[in-house]
């Protein structure tokens, strides 16, 4: 149920509605609006301490421009929450990443007023410039509107968009949400005061006016009367920077403070000058007292007591989540070890290279939001002589393929890519999958790539890694807790290109890579349970292939079934490529394929995913019975004939 008492939220279905209040109401509607989020999140989990920083800047925006004709892009959009329950959504606020519910962040069959689906980072300006341009070149109206924060500010892709958008002139408006590093000093009535006048229509005419006299000018006296405007300017307000891209620098005013943010807000959307951005400063978890003393623990929250600020994130105790066990891992290798360092970006707590740091803080590396130059990074130590390990979600490490294409494996350099949250991911949704991985990089040449099947194999390939100097190497593992294993205190160093037997039988072979072997063992005892003898393999290796293991288990079983969490392409496509080349298919032999559907799933919990893929252990006997061409009512016969 919505919060109760918030009678001016509940006249705002729209931003046409939030248009007809008072600007006197606005300071208690963004109070309102804050509770709804908190309550909604507090029921729903997800992203918190972002949001509750953008609930001014949320109100304010919708409230000065004209959305949805003007296109408003949150970059990344966890921060999205506030925006959702005023435009359409709040209905629909407490179904937030839930199976069949409103995705956690920005997407464009949600709504009019998502124009650009969201979820990596840095994208907002490059987008919002394509809405700008096309506005133009169509004679409409509409602006492109990018708000986006100072971390997202540390890739290069944002650079690269606002170097290219003088040509959008004053229909592109970029707001730096400035919510964590210190950008400027902190703001004041001053500050608030100078971003306001130097926004304003005549200040900018006047400036206008002058730029026209100055060009008049001999050049080293228009040099000189530049110069002056943009260090006076870059002294007072900190954007010579963002000028020197074309950019009109208005700020840094107090993101929370609507008086402020309303006339800039105005003055921006009426001026003739060419793009602006506009420098916000704001807090995360603003308004709530527990994400605004730990900003870090409420980014992402299970549901919590809104009272006590405790999050309930379920029993303790249990096995390791796997990014810690690579952390850990990874830091007592270095004890002996001082060619090891770790490199992730912006994501050393989800990564576990917070734990290395602690033990390791000279050769941790946290290069931002730039997975591009992560690897390249790595490369570099790794042509050093260093034993450089990236650790970087899957899904962020497409964004850095041509490196790992041209600066790592062509150069044949030993770099350890440690690909966490490989495969799905439950809530998170498809942007976050980490489906592609297998098939991005056992394609290329030179290239090592191990996925692991359990904890205690997690720790066994970090190590491999570490001594594996012949060439790149990754190795893949899930999001969560471990299978609850005994991680070895001796480490094994595994045959590059070998896989092991975990179950031996005579009919059925399964093939499994990672962390569906659990579901294959299962998926074996059924079939034993009908009589149908089966062997249960763990490749450990996509590439190199387990040759002779793979040659001996499809020449020995009547059906063979691969099974991965990854797309096609991977495994089984190179499983395949393996028996055509060497002719094993010659025979009759039944071979079957599974994989993550061609599809981009959505958010739900991450065994109904699992299952709604097939790659559970009902789907893996289903495979291997359609395989047999016996269906459930004649099973029983094959199993007496076995």
């Amino acid at each position: 149920m919505p919060v109760s008492n918030t009678p001016l939220l509940d006249d705002v279905s729209y931003p046409a509605d939030l248009r007809k209040l008072k600007p006197a109401q606005l300071r208690q509607f963004a109070d309102e609006l804050r509770a709804e989020v908190i309550d909604t999140v507090s029921t729903t989990g997800g992203h918190l301490g972002a949001g509750l920083g953008v609930v001014e800047l949320t109100t304010a925006i919708h409230y000065v421009f004209n959305t949805p004709e003007d296109r408003l892009i949150w970059d990344v959009g966890h921060q999205c929450y506030p925006h959702k329950i005023i435009t359409g959504r709040r209905d629909r606020i407490r179904t937030l990443r839930q199976s069949g519910g409103l995705s956690g962040f920005t997407k464009r069959s949600e709504s009019e007023y998502d124009p650009f689906g969201a979820a990596h980072s840095s994208t907002s300006i490059s987008a919002a410039l394509g809405f700008a341009i096309a506005n133009k070149l169509n004679d409409k109206p509409g602006r492109g509107i990018a708000v986006i924060g100072d971390g997202a500010m540390s890739a290069g892709m944002a650079y690269e968009a606002m170097n290219n958008a003088e040509a959008a002139g004053n229909r592109l408006v970029v707001i730096l949400n400035d919510n964590d590093m210190s950008i400027a000093p902190p703001v004041g009535g001053l500050s608030a005061y100078l971003a306001r006048i130097v926004s304003s229509r005549e200040f900018l005419g006047v400036r206008q006016l002058a730029r026209r006299i100055a060009r008049k000018l001999p050049k080293g006296l228009y040099d000189a009367a530049r110069k002056t405007d943009e260090y006076a300017r870059g002294m007072t307000m900190g954007g010579t920077l963002f000028e020197e891209l074309g950019f009109y620098y208005v700020g840094p005013i107090d993101g929370h403070n609507l008086e402020h943010l309303i006339p800039v807000l105005e003055n921006v959307r009426d001026a003739g000058e060419g793009p602006c951005l506009i420098h916000v400063v704001t807090e995360k978890g603003k308004g709530y007292k527990f994400a605004e003393e730990a900003a870090d623990k409420y980014h992402g929250v299970a549901q919590f007591d809104v009272v006590s600020g405790k999050q309930n994130k379920g029993p303790g105790g249990g096995p390791p989540a796997y990014q810690n066990v690579f952390g850990e891992t990874l830091a007592k290798l270095a004890d002996s070890d001082s060619r090891i360092c770790a490199i992730t970006a912006a994501m050393p707590t989800g990564t576990g290279v917070d734990r290395f740091a602690k033990a390791h803080p000279e050769k941790a590396f946290d290069v931002g939001i730039a997975e591009q130059h992560g690897v390249t990074f790595a490369a570099g130590l790794a042509a050093q002589g260093m034993r450089p390990f990236c650790a970087i979600y899957s899904t962020f490490l497409q964004r850095a393929y041509d490196q790992v294409v041209h600066d790592v494996a062509i150069q044949n350099l030993p770099v350890r890519f440690a690909i966490d949250r490989a495969g799905l991911v439950g809530a998170d949704g498809s942007t976050h999958a980490g489906s592609f991985d297998v098939t991005y990089l056992a394609t290329l040449p030179n290239m090592v790539v191990m996925a692991a099947a359990d904890e205690a194999e997690l720790a066994h390939m970090t190590y491999t890694a570490a001594e594996y100097d012949e060439g790149p190497i990754a190795f893949r593992y899930p999001r969560g807790n471990g299978t609850g294993v005994p991680i070895p205190d001796v480490l094994e160093k595994l045959e590059i290109g070998k896989g092991r037997i975990v179950k031996q039988g005579t009919k059925v072979a399964i093939l499994s890579l990672g962390a569906r072997l659990e579901e294959a063992k299962k998926a074996a005892e059924r079939l034993e349970a009908k009589g149908l003898s089966t062997t249960v393999a763990d490749l450990r290796f996509a590439k190199p292939l387990d040759e002779e293991l793979i040659r001996k288990l499809l020449t020995t079983h009547e059906v063979a079934v691969t099974v991965e969490e990854a797309s096609v392409g991977g495994l089984g496509a190179h499983v395949l490529t393996y028996a055509s080349d060497n002719g094993l298919t010659d025979a009759g032999l039944k071979i079957r394929t599974m994989r993550l559907p061609d599809i981009f799933q959505d958010q739900d919990k991450p065994d109904v995913q699992y299952a709604e893929a097939g790659l559970d252990a009902d789907g893996i006997v289903e495979t291997v019975l359609k395989a047999l061409r016996h269906n459930s009512a004649n099973i029983e016969d094959e199993g007496a004939r076995a």
